[in-house]
């Protein structure tokens, strides 16, 4: 079964590692299709049916973004309040559409992973960040698998460092 990774990065032409994702996940139609929400939606007016009826035609769904604001871009977050809906989603005269798939977090920091934690500069681990998340596919009676994190983004943007993430990125999406 195919996985489908909705992306959602602003400035995708800017992105180092997002861009370099795609790229790769591309190369793969066979497992993995790629949905580029603001390719997709650049006036930002999100076809509900639409998305509704391409989630329902995937068990496994991967969410990848950049960690913005200490949350994802506001696309993503648009995407929820509007897709998400009473009666689809949710609700108790639902099909809870979403229900039993398999969801994921695919997400790239821009600092270093200490600094995500109860010691570092932000407090909070990712996990504890990204709960909001986790409680809405939780809500939705989705089968949440946890995130995965790719660090240090401002501070190593060499290509080494990029390429390093990649079967990584892969092997998370393939256990899912």
């Amino acid at each position: 079964m195919k996985t489908l990774v909705i992306v959602t990065h602003p400035v995708m032409k800017d992105s180092l590692i997002n861009k370099r994702w795609v790229e790769e996940l591309s190369q793969y139609p066979e497992k993995y299709t790629v949905h580029d929400l603001y390719k997709e939606y650049p006036d930002g007016i999100i076809d509900v049916k639409r998305e509704q009826e391409l989630i329902e035609s995937y068990d496994k769904i991967v969410f990848q973004f950049p960690f913005y604001w200490f949350s994802s871009p506001p696309l993503l977050k648009k995407w929820f309040d509007e897709v998400l809906t009473y009666g689809w989603a949710y609700g108790s005269k639902s099909g809870f559409k979403v229900g039993g798939k398999k969801i994921a977090l695919a997400i790239t920091a821009g600092v270093e992973e200490e600094d995500y934690s109860a010691s570092g500069k932000y407090k909070y681990t990712m996990k504890e960040l990204t709960r909001p998340f986790e409680l809405t596919f939780e809500y939705i009676q989705a089968d949440y698998k946890d995130l995965f994190t790719y660090y240090n983004l401002e501070i190593n943007t060499s290509q080494e460092w990029i390429e390093k993430s990649v079967p990584e990125y892969l092997k998370f999406l393939d256990k899912l």
